[in-house]
């Protein structure tokens, strides 16, 4: 079955509120999209959103790469060659992983509604379904209590904090929110680069009896080694985040493990092939994965479910970011039923044009 049309397009979505974490405040999100159109008359879709500031690529950089003659050459090719096609595209394409899963995600869509089948039964579903958290940035304690009490009110059993500006501030948190709440919630922080060694001692003593599930990205990338200054038991929950780009990185880290929780997001490692060979490395380290992801389409949200659930080490996930977004191009794709994420099994990944 040949592809015998691309297209792609920039979109600027509103974000249903704005957020700050340790580096940044967000209102508004620019994402790209890319459909291959199969002789059939199927469309695959695909979506990325990178980080520039985690991996150097904007959404203009990925809608120009989505529009170049290497792109418009996939006309003609078959798509029953996609992971061929995907290869070459990450060579093509190297050191540009909002581009690379982009493409590898319309693929995958175009691909599956062709053979009838969805991408997690591809790759052989391992889990039925997660409890996602939710993410809250970084405000005062007030205001998290209430955001907080917002969540809870549908249904949702997990909470991701953002920190990472003042430890102190970050400690008082999570103790209100633990007073407060009880056990209504399991409790995640993300401190996205924001603590120096001696913060994050002083946070993780001062929240020793809090019962947080796990902390990602405390120090700046670069900094890991400092990491094994830490108990081992204190690493076990400790999450690479930003220093985890690549399948190389996770090789690297699993050497002398400084955190014991991967966190895999298609927009840093390139999509579905790449976070694949990040999760295999993973589970040869017996290291647990976490699934994150930015402000993002539902499109490459499902795509990241597929394969998170195809992954049998993944214990946690984070993906809530299209749940953000004030608009999409898509509906569908799955289901959230009190904070677990259900997909569907139809063909590819399963959503809806709007």
């Amino acid at each position: 079955m040949k592809i015998v049309a691309v297209r792609s397009y920039l979109k600027n979505m509103a974000l249903t509120k704005p957020y700050t974490i340790a580096y940044s405040t967000f209102t508004n999100v620019r994402l790209a999209f890319l459909e291959i159109e199969l002789e059939n008359g199927i469309v695959g879709y695909g979506s990325g959103s990178p980080a520039e500031e985690v991996v150097g690529e904007t959404t203009e950089t990925t809608l120009a790469n989505l529009q170049s003659e290497f792109v418009s050459n996939l006309v003609g090719r078959d798509i029953r060659h996609f992971q061929q096609i995907i290869f070459e595209s990450n060579t093509y394409f190297n050191h540009l992983p909002g581009t690379q899963a982009t493409i590898d995600i319309a693929l995958h869509d175009a691909f599956g509604k062709h053979i009838g089948i969805s991408i997690s039964d591809f790759y052989g579903q391992k889990i039925n379904a997660l409890a996602t958290s939710v993410t809250i940035g970084i405000k005062n304690v007030q205001e998290t209590l209430e955001e907080a009490a917002g969540y809870k009110a549908l249904g949702f059993k997990i909470l991701k904090v953002k920190t990472g500006l003042n430890v102190a501030e970050d400690i008082e948190r999570v103790l209100q929110l633990r007073s407060k709440y009880g056990n209504d919630f399991k409790i995640r922080v993300d401190a996205n680069q924001g603590y120096n060694l001696l913060e994050l001692k002083s946070f993780i003593k001062a929240t020793a009896n809090q019962g947080l599930e796990l902390i990602e990205q405390p120090l700046a990338v670069g900094l890991e080694q400092e990491l094994l200054q830490l108990e081992e038991g204190h690493r076990t929950i400790l999450a690479a985040d930003e220093s985890l780009k690549d399948a190389a990185a996770a090789l690297q880290l699993t050497m002398n493990k400084p955190f014991g929780i991967y966190n895999i997001k298609l927009m840093k490692c390139g999509g579905i092939v790449g976070a694949k060979e990040i999760a295999t490395i993973a589970q040869q380290g017996n290291i647990d994965l976490f699934w994150g992801c930015n402000d993002e389409s539902i499109i490459s949200i499902t795509a990241a479910l597929h394969v998170a659930y195809s992954c049998p080490n993944t214990k946690y996930i984070d993906l809530d970011g299209s749940l953000d977004l004030a608009e999409d191009l898509v509906r569908g794709g799955f289901e959230i039923k009190d904070g677990y994420m259900h997909i569907n099994k139809s063909p590819g990944f399963g959503f809806e044009i709007i």
